[in-house]
């Protein structure tokens, strides 16, 4: 991987040309493409480690691609560039995996300052290499997961604290336990703590031991979860779930490292690193003061956000084949079509968790067959399926109806979607946390529709 060549991917010559001159005054090689789909072939095809993307293409906006470049062999990083920049636009950048988002006004040095420090996390980037990694069970080729295994390597090959969220079912522990197994401290403990199977009175005992007669029921002393993490790693699961009066303790003893067993006298010291987990919104729960936020800061300064499995529908079929063949029967059934294309139009609000629960259930249901069909799956899927198909019959066009008169797919759902987020921005008067609330998409992809659809909302 050459990280010499750069890939500039812009229309305008002038601003190209000004550009090839500064990256070939650092000593670097540089390709220049006109058009989007010339640019993106080139990535494609190409060995590249810094690429400058702009957003308005004649052929497309740059913003939808930066994905295709990042996934490309010789996974570049992306430098948006702009005439005309906006803060929802760099959000979108940023979240689809941009290295960084600058105007085009910006001086030559600023434009030279960020290529060299682009160049430095690549060549720093490398020491953290995804392929070494033990996946720890893992299961994915998305670029999403891609993208969260990148910052578990980053994580691993550091002692800084770690914030994993993600829905239910996302693989929260799974990344946990990576991060753990791939660092320093992989042959000493890695303590897991279930924050919400924890009763308010015992929460403390549980995490900082107590001494013998400290409370009625204390037969004798016990050593507390945080020191049996000593010089390993401390897993907080839903920590969400931890009251506030423990929060502000364990604050405490993330400051110092020490901390004070129920009913006991003395400091006990324990070398830990921590990782936290969580389903909950914590930025929301701070606003509603359920949750510390300075306690958040010190655990989120590497925060991976795994994404729900219905966004990344292309690791489904790998996950099923993997699934079935770690199986113990000799030779694993295989899924009809029909099964892998109801998975892939299933919402699996239990993410990966559930498909695999669906998997357990149709290996029971065909046992003594060859073939998963549609019939061996979960009844709530097969309605899933059964409501789509119904849904789709009601929807087509009368037969009567001339064939000439039709729009094309593309026109059609693009004229569509147009309508939904148009009336979707105006009953959430210009929300963003409530149009995704009602819409149930993601940020970065409400973001992106409403730019190719050129909608403002703001009010």
């Amino acid at each position: 991987m050459h990280s010499s060549r750069v890939l500039v991917i812009d229309d305008d010559s002038s601003f190209a040309l000004m550009l090839k001159f500064m990256i070939e005054d650092n000593h670097l090689e540089c390709v220049v493409c006109s058009t989007l789909d010339e640019g993106v072939q080139a990535a494609a095809t190409g060995d590249f480690g810094i690429v400058f993307l702009d957003v308005k293409m004649p052929d497309g906006n740059g913003l939808e691609r930066i994905s295709e470049i990042i996934n490309s062999p010789s996974s570049p990083e992306v430098i948006i560039i702009t005439g005309a920049g906006d803060a929802d636009g760099a959000e979108l950048a940023i979240s689809n995996g941009a290295w960084d988002y600058i105007e085009k006004t910006s001086t030559t040095n600023r434009l030279s300052l960020t290529l060299t420090k682009a160049l430095e996390y690549r060549k720093h980037r490398k020491t953290y290499s995804v392929h070494q990694l033990d996946r720890c069970g893992i299961v994915g080729e998305s670029q999403a997961i891609k993208a969260c295994l990148e910052q578990v390597a980053m994580a691993a090959s550091s002692d800084v604290g770690v914030l994993i969220t993600g829905p239910t079912g996302s693989g929260k522990e799974l990344f946990a336990r990576a991060i753990h197994q791939n660092s320093a401290r992989s042959s000493q403990n890695h303590v897991i703590v279930d924050c919400a199977s924890l009763t308010e009175t015992l929460v403390e005992s549980t995490l900082f031991g107590h001494e013998k007669g400290a409370y009625t029921g204390a037969d004798k002393s016990s050593e507390g979860l945080i020191r049996q993490a000593h010089k390993g790693t401390l897993v907080l699961d839903e920590i969400g779930e931890m009251p506030l009066s423990v929060q502000k303790s364990f604050l405490r003893v993330l400051d110092s490292k020490s901390f004070r067993p129920v009913g006991g006298a003395k400091e006990v010291e324990s070398d830990f690193r921590l990782i936290a987990s969580t389903n909950r919104d914590l930025d929301q729960m701070i606003n509603r003061q359920l949750f510390r936020k300075d306690l958040l800061y010190r655990l989120k300064t590497i925060h991976i956000e795994l994404p729900p499995l219905k966004e990344r529908i292309e690791d489904i079929e790998i996950i099923v084949d993997d699934y079935l063949n770690s199986m113990s029967r000799k030779t694993p059934p295989e899924l009809s079509s029909e099964v892998l294309e109801i998975f892939r139009n299933y919402p699996w609000p239990g993410n990966v968790r559930e498909l695999i629960h669906a998997l357990d259930l149709a290996m029971a249901s065909s046992a003594g067959t060859t073939v998963i069909t549609s019939h061996h799956l979960p009844k709530m899927i097969r309605i899933h399926a059964a409501r789509n198909s119904v849904n789709g019959n009601r929807s087509a066009e009368p037969e009567s109806e001339s064939v000439e008169k039709l729009p094309t797919y593309n026109d059609f759902k693009f004229r569509n979607t147009q309508n939904y987020l148009e009336k979707l921005i105006k009953s959430c008067r210009g929300s963003i946390p409530e149009a995704l609330k009602v819409s149930g998409l993601s940020r970065s992809r409400l973001y992106a529709l409403l730019q190719k659809h050129d909608i403002n909302h703001r009010k």
